[in-house]
C-alpha cells in the first residue's frame, strides 16, 4: 500500500547566536522529513512576544508533504531543536531553535503533547505573516477564516514595533 501524505505547516524561530544560520539549518533538517520539496516563506525579523526583554527573533513557516503522523513529526520537530541546541531554560524565552507544528492537514487535536491547529496561531504576527506569503487562502480549521483574513485582523491592533520585517526581496 503507498504511503499517505499530508501537509504540514511548521513555525521557524530562531533569536539567539546566528539568527540565519539557525534557520537554515533547521530548514535543511525539515527538508529530510518531506515527501516532496519544502517550502519556505521569506524571513522575518520580528518583536519577541508574551516575555518581552530578549532579542529579536528572525522567523519563518515551511510547508511540506509528509507521511509521518502528527505526534511522529513533534518528536522530530523536538529532535532538530535539540540537534541545534535548543536549551528549554525558560518558557517563551531566548532559544537558538523553535520550532512549533501550526497545522497538519486540516486536523483538529488535542493530547498531552500537541495541540492542532496551534492554539496561537491567529494572535502571532511573527507566524501568520510568513504562512500569507505560503498560502493566503489556508483555512484555519476551527475559526473557519483564511491565514490571509486572520493577518487582516490582526494588523490594526499591532503597533509599528510589532510588525514583521521581511529581511531579504
Amino acid at each position: 500500500m503507498p504511503p499517505v501524505y499530508h501537509t504540514a505547516f511548521v513555525a521557524l524561530g530562531s533569536n539567539l547566536a546566528d539568527r540565519l544560520r539557525c534557520i537554515d539549518a533547521a530548514t535543511e533538517q525539515l527538508a529530510r522529513l518531506a515527501s516532496t520539496p519544502l517550502r519556505r516563506s521569506h524571513l522575518y525579523d520580528t518583536a519577541p512576544m508574551y516575555l518581552e526583554e530578549q532579542p529579536r527573533f528572525v522567523n519563518a513557516v515551511v510547508s511540506f508533504q509528509t507521511d509521518l503522523d502528527p505526534d511522529a513529526l513533534l518528536r522530530r520537530l523536538l529532535e532538530i531543536e535539540t540537534s541545534l541546541g535548543r536549551i528549554r531554560a525558560e518558557r517563551n524565552g531566548p532559544r537558538v531553535i523553535d520550532l512549533d507544528l501550526l497545522l497538519w492537514d486540516d486536523l483538529v487535536c488535542e493530547n498531552e503533547a500537541l495541540t492542532l491547529p496551534h492554539p496561537r496561531l491567529q494572535e502571532r504576527p511573527f507566524v501568520l505573516r510568513p504562512l500569507v506569503d505560503l498560502d493566503p487562502g489556508l483555512r484555519h480549521p476551527t475559526l473557519g477564516r483564511s491565514v490571509d483574513e486572520l493577518w487582516a485582523a490582526l494588523l490594526p491592533t499591532l503597533a509599528s514595533d510589532e510588525l514583521p520585517v521581511r529581511l531579504e526581496p
